[in-house]
């Protein structure tokens, strides 16, 4: 597997790869994570022109895609709990693969936090598959967020 910044030549799949992850939450008991229509096309668009959107690779063919950046993400500004550190860190979104996809997700989590050893992530307390990739990585919950719309999200973060 490898990873490359995502090109909007890859678009096309990548809004595939999400259609696709949608359907799967929605059939695995978290049908309003993302809804019918998130993240939508703007907001894919946005992640690959801020060099912020990544694609995971096997063989050529694109697997899985995801949002990491080094930044300071408002929305985990306020947490009903503690985050282990307020050191910089990485932070990961919209991380999505196909379903056929084995060690995808675990393979982009690890190299994400090889390149940030501060990494910080959120999820909905019914996405099951996350949650326990999360724990087998590693990630500490550490309480609750809210997201921009207001909905809550469970918030994780794995640090040295």
């Amino acid at each position: 597997m490898t990873i490359r910044k995502t090109t909007t030549d890859d678009l096309a799949e990548v809004l595939r790869i999400y259609a696709d992850a949608r359907e799967y939450m929605r059939e695995s008991g978290n049908p309003s994570q993302w809804g019918d229509s998130r993240p939508t096309r703007e907001t894919v668009e946005h992640d690959i022109a801020c060099g912020a959107s990544y694609v995971c690779e096997i063989s050529g063919e694109i697997t899985a895609v995801f949002y990491f950046n080094i930044e300071r993400d408002p929305t985990y500004e306020q947490i009903d709990g503690a985050w282990l550190n307020d050191e910089p860190c990485g932070v990961v979104h919209r991380i999505a693969k196909r379903r056929d996809a084995k060690g995808a997700g675990a393979f982009c989590l690890n190299w994400c936090y090889e390149r940030c050893r501060n990494l910080k992530l959120d999820t909905h307390r019914d996405n099951a598959a996350m949650l326990k990739l999360l724990a087998k990585l590693g990630f500490t919950y550490c309480g609750v967020i809210s997201i921009r719309d207001g909905e809550e999200r469970v918030a994780f973060q794995k640090v040295d």
